[in-house]
């Protein structure tokens, strides 16, 4: 199944949050219909308007927001002049989640998470059991500090000569560190033009190691210095403490999310996050329901497309949990 036409919001707005963060939200489709949430990656990328066409909206209620600091939510991470990292956090984002669900008068919905979305998706579910109806994780990501060591320092064995570019480019008083670490401090550097070629260097490497999607071509926001400041600063701050939760932990609970409707769509050329991730994770997860992909990487294909779009549409007719 391809995406749905293209649709404007029927309504948005702002939400105001008790630490003075604005989170920008929509809501787009039937607003009586059956509430989908759409978690976006990165984490930095904002929600898209392509985010509004996974889910039937003839049907369905779908909301999406722009995660602290990026997109339409402000403070922007672009700006080095607002510490806004120290209020954004994982746990600072299922709040406004929360917050958000309160607003709209949901009472619990299906919920979409892509890539780094899919951990904020699972991380909503372990806190907030009771409010999620069913879902959907495309690009499957943990952000366990396995998969962050993976992504940043050995994933240089697939990629050498683009691994020692991103490498070379840390300063000689940062080298020792972890180059997660060394590239959030270039990232916080007072001087505009060490943040800026840290930002450039750090998207570089995101877009070299999505590569081996078939037709990959580079990602055209990463033209916007704005928008690479923005996502290597949150990126990187998410990264380094490995999504602000114990280690192993979204895999570690996920018997707990017996009984509650999963489908995990994930390809097998996706180097980015190899498709064991989704498998550790389909496996410890008791009634879920796994899709690999072949021909598929991180940067997903018109197959997952319509096998994500298929999931929804089958788990958001399905009767909702009681």
């Amino acid at each position: 199944m391809s995406l749905f036409p293209r649709i404007e919001p029927h309504d948005a707005g702002t939400l105001t949050t008790d630490d003075g963060q604005s989170v920008h939200w929509e809501s787009c489709g039937r607003p009586d219909g059956r509430p989908v949430l759409y978690l976006h990656g990165g984490p930095g990328s904002g929600a898209g308007t392509g985010a509004r066409r996974y889910a039937d909206p003839r049907r369905c209620r779908i909301v999406l927001f722009d995660q602290r600091g990026c997109g339409r939510s402000r403070p922007s991470a672009a700006d080095p002049a607002v510490d806004l990292l120290r209020t954004n956090t994982t746990a600072h984002l299922l709040s406004d989640i929360e917050q958000l669900r309160t607003l709209l008068g949901i009472r619990s919905w299906t919920v979409l998470g892509v890539s780094w979305g899919s951990t904020l998706a699972l991380a909503y579910a372990d806190a907030h059991r009771d409010r999620v109806d069913a879902l959907v994780l495309a690009a499957v990501v943990t952000t366990s500090q396995r998969e962050v060591r993976w992504i940043t320092e050995d994933m240089g064995r697939l990629f050498p000569r683009e691994w020692e570019r991103f490498a070379a480019a840390v300063p000689p008083s940062l080298r020792g560190a972890r180059l997660v670490d060394a590239y959030a401090a270039m990232l916080a550097d007072p001087d505009a033009g060490v943040r800026e070629r840290a930002a450039r260097e750090w998207c570089r490497w995101e877009d070299a190691h999505v590569s081996l999607a078939p037709g990959h071509r580079p990602d055209p926001r990463y033209d916007d210095p704005r928008f690479r400041l923005e996502v290597a600063r949150l990126v990187t701050h998410y990264w380094r403490h490995a999504a602000f939760l114990p280690d192993g932990r979204l895999l570690a609970g996920a018997a707990r999310l017996a009984g509650v409707p999963g489908v995990l769509v994930h390809g097998l050329q996706d180097v980015s996050s190899p498709p064991d991730i989704a498998w550790r994770l389909h496996r410890a997860w008791p009634g879920s329901e796994l899709h690999l992909l072949d021909g598929t990487g991180h940067g997903g294909t018109q197959d997952m497309t319509d096998t994500v779009v298929d999931g929804l549409q089958r788990l958001t007719t399905r009767p909702r949990r009681s």
